[in-house]
């Protein structure tokens, strides 16, 4: 088997046993690029081979003496590496490269990862499709017409195609799982603290996490050992202690207790993705779980919260960028105002989408209006998290669909960006209450797109999902599938 097709966990074991080494990886997956990347357009910035050589010598480790050792990952466009170009897929960071890496980013070379280039992305993490980059929209590896979700869509579609063995996201509504269910792979996102944020180029402080997006279950829990812990450099995160997610990894769901909300199989959903997950659920039923119907009365109210208190951060932490401390700068006519050159370093650099949150956001903050919208959404956002405290007082997970359709056709949805919004429907919910949750491939459409099945579960409880996870991906294959390129 040609090695850029290997998991991470699998790669360890050809270390081990003296059957490969990093440069190996590195050489088979450059060469995979050279061959895919031009269909796919997962990268923002493609990993240098000089430097990826000078990292695998840099190392001076043994394989496998550390959890990552020599293992390639992929890093979002807008987790900042020291050095190296991070924009964010936007015109308004051309040029940016941070003076500090991101806490994950310092684990990732603590643990002997191979940083392999930044992955693409909806500029500032705002979309659901990918195709809101600067540079060019990604495209899916199961059909190059449809996108590959968003705004990791770079991260999911490199993994999918095999251009890389795991890659790092962010999640704020969904950016980490729909893509990951859209491109048939595993993402997860965290409970928000658990993994730190420092470094993670701000879309919407209170809902923005970094996970994993990995080809198996397994590699997601061997990455969430590594990224995972307290930084005090980050005020939100969470001094609880991590376990050791890879003991997590049995085959046993019998007895568990597993809800299933009426209001995620609602009218519009693609009935392929229906049946896909009620026959995942059949699987995990026939493995001894207890599966019962739960109601989360709130959640018809989540994608209307989400997107007053969404827009409202990201106003707030989009005002930094002005052209004068970093990035993009517009040359202003003599005689024109400080405010002018703002005005026009921002109507030139920043995306349609990004004017759209910025605008939108600001509004809700505005006086007159703070009270109606954003404290409103706020309250009814503790709401939305009492559900879930009240379930999971009765189930240990809750199982959903991860996204209401498959993967649609690039520039179907761009003039119409409510319907967009809307794809984000069934995870935006997660990030509302700061709860962990994971999309894994459940099965395809007739068309043979990738479906994916969400676990979520409590606060800090990521042993459960992990759990889960691993019973049905054992009992099933789909995540051995793969994309014919």
């Amino acid at each position: 088997m040609e090695l850029y097709k290997l998991t991470a966990n699998q790669l360890k074991e050809e270390y081990k046993n003296n059957k490969a080494k990093p440069q190996d990886i590195v050489d088979s997956l450059l060469k995979r690029i050279d061959s895919v990347e031009p269909k796919i357009k997962a990268f923002a910035h493609l990993p240098e081979k000089e430097g990826i050589s000078k990292q695998c010598l840099a190392h001076g480790l043994v394989p496998g003496t550390v959890l990552l050792s020599g293992i390639p990952i992929a890093i979002k466009d807008n987790i900042c590496v020291k050095g190296e170009l991070t924009t964010c897929a936007s015109k308004i960071l051309e040029g940016f490269r941070p003076p500090y890496d991101a806490t994950v980013v310092e684990k990732l070379k603590s643990a002997g990862a191979i940083l392999f280039g930044k992955a693409n992305m909806d500029e500032f993490a705002f979309g659901s499709s990918c195709e809101n980059s600067c540079y060019y929209p990604t495209r899916n590896p199961w059909d190059t017409k449809k996108i590959p979700g968003g705004s990791s869509g770079g991260s999911a579609a490199a993994v999918s195609a095999d251009e890389v063995t795991m890659a790092l996201g962010s999640d704020t509504g969904g950016s980490i799982r729909q893509p990951a269910a859209l491109c048939g792979v595993v993402g997860f996102k965290p409970t928000y603290g658990r993994v730190s944020r420092y470094g993670l180029i701000a879309f919407a402080s209170s809902l923005d996490q970094i996970g994993p997006i990995t080809k198996d279950v397994a590699d997601s829990a061997l990455l969430m050992n590594v990224i995972s812990g307290y930084d005090e450099r980050d005020t939100t995160s969470a001094q609880v202690p991590v376990p050791d997610y890879t003991k997590s990894l049995v085959k046993n769901v019998k007895g568990l207790k597993i809800g299933i909300p009426k209001e995620y199989f609602i009218e519009g959903i693609d009935p392929q993705v229906k049946s896909a997950i009620e026959d995942a659920i059949k699987v995990l039923t026939g493995l001894g779980a207890k599966c019962e119907g739960v109601s989360l009365p709130n959640t018809e109210y989540a994608v209307s919260v989400y997107y007053i208190v969404a827009t409202a951060e990201a106003s707030s932490n989009l005002g930094r960028f002005d052209g004068v401390r970093y990035g993009k700068i517009c040359q202003v006519p003599a005689g024109q105002s400080m405010i002018d050159m703002v005005a026009n370093t921002r109507g030139e650099a920043f995306g349609a989408e990004a004017k759209r949150r910025i605008i939108l956001g600001t509004f809700a903050l505005s006086s007159g209006y703070y009270d109606a919208y954003y404290l409103k959404a706020q309250k009814v956002r503790t709401l939305i998290k009492n559900d879930f405290d009240e379930a999971f007082k009765k189930f240990d997970c809750i199982i959903t669909p991860t996204s209401p359709t498959a993967a649609f056709n690039i520039g179907e949805k761009t003039s119409d960006p409510l319907s967009m919004y809307l794809s984000d429907i069934f995870t935006i919910s997660a990030n509302l209450a700061g709860i962990p949750a994971m999309s894994v491939p459940c099965g395809f459409t007739k068309e043979n797109l990738p479906v994916g099945m969400q676990i979520l579960a409590k606060p800090f409880d990521e042993e459960m999902i992990f759990k889960v996870a691993y019973t049905y991906e054992q009992n099933t294959d789909w995540h051995t599938k793969k994309p014919k390129l």
